[in-house]
């Protein structure tokens, strides 16, 4: 996967993760967010992938996402030379009945495994470009099912994909406890866990200590709306002051200096959109170089702020 054209790229936030299946399929530390874009979906993912975007994240849930639109955005993109299919790790969701609305892109009264097939099947449909493989870099569980054993279905019917149809397998809004029991249960383990950054849930230090210890990559969202204590902090003022970029691009940074994370970002300005992944790369060198010593205590007061261990 080639890299977003806006600089050298050699800063640490401008680095992909590589995930840990067997596809190494490379995954940006900031993906853009589609949900709740309704009509104006396909010109947003557009846009973003002109700014330099490399990773969206959209469902098959007509309730809050646009995937159609988002394929359409997509594959404006390709038609015109901007990026190319490898270079762009796409993710969607099997949203379960309770998310879903009566657009579900499968038959309520099928059962779980033949819904998860409906819905997978009219994701690779709408990402389907004429003479290109199909295939869908992760696919995650957007929540638990009404059951473990429930969600353990779902979950065997999609590792049925892996790894050519699907790079990658994840869920969404999911405990640790849940995360555990799938983690010990399946063949295919999970590759990411996307779940909300929050004090609620005490920033999921717990849930994030395991996603380390077992190579799985944590993909946060509400980071900005959750948090804007935590965007208005001192450390995050330092690293403004210090790396001379706005305070979401050092907020984004210093989250994701906690390691194993990649943010979902879902901005609809254009402006904003250039701004947050220029200013994570003016961080990265920032941090790697004169800055190291500011950047290192910026980064220990954050973690002592969400008490992180």
């Amino acid at each position: 996967m080639t890299q977003p054209s806006i600089g050298a790229q050699a800063s640490r936030f401008a680095r992909d993760f590589t995930l840990n299946g067997v596809s190494r399929t490379r995954m940006p530390k900031l993906v853009y967010g589609t949900a709740w874009k309704k009509d104006k979906t396909a010109n947003l993912v557009y846009t973003a992938l002109k700014a330099g975007f490399r990773g969206i994240d959209t469902a098959a849930q007509p309730k809050h996402y646009d995937e159609p639109g988002v394929a359409a955005g997509f594959r404006k993109a390709v038609s015109e030379g901007i990026v190319k299919r490898g270079d762009v790790f796409i993710q969607t969701k099997f949203t379960p009945p309770g998310g879903q609305n009566d657009n579900a892109p499968y038959d309520f009264d099928a059962s779980i495994e033949d819904k998860v097939h409906q819905s997978v099947q009219s994701s690779l449909l709408n990402f389907t470009i004429e003479g290109e493989e199909v295939y869908l870099d992760s696919v995650v569980l957007h929540s638990p099912l009404d059951t473990l054993n429930d969600t353990i279905a779902a979950w065997k019917t999609l590792e049925g994909y892996h790894p050519h149809k699907i790079r990658n397998l994840g869920i969404s809004n999911a405990t640790l406890g849940i995360v555990e029991a799938l983690h010990s249960r399946v063949t295919v383990k999970p590759a990411v866990v996307q779940n909300r950054f929050y004090p609620d849930t005490n920033y999921e230090v717990g849930l994030r200590a395991f996603c380390k210890e077992h190579d799985i990559k944590f993909q946060s969202f509400w980071t900005i709306g959750a948090n804007p204590h935590l965007v208005k902090s001192q450390p995050v003022i330092d690293v403004v002051d210090g790396a001379g970029v706005g305070p979401v691009s050092a907020y984004y940074a210093l989250v994701m200096g906690l390691e194993g994370v990649t943010i979902l970002d879902g901005t609809t300005k254009e402006v904003h959109m250039k701004e947050d992944l220029e200013g994570l790369e003016r961080v990265g060198t920032w941090a790697d170089g004169d800055g190291a010593a500011t950047w290192e205590k910026a980064l220990g007061d954050f973690k002592e702020l969400i008490e992180e261990p």
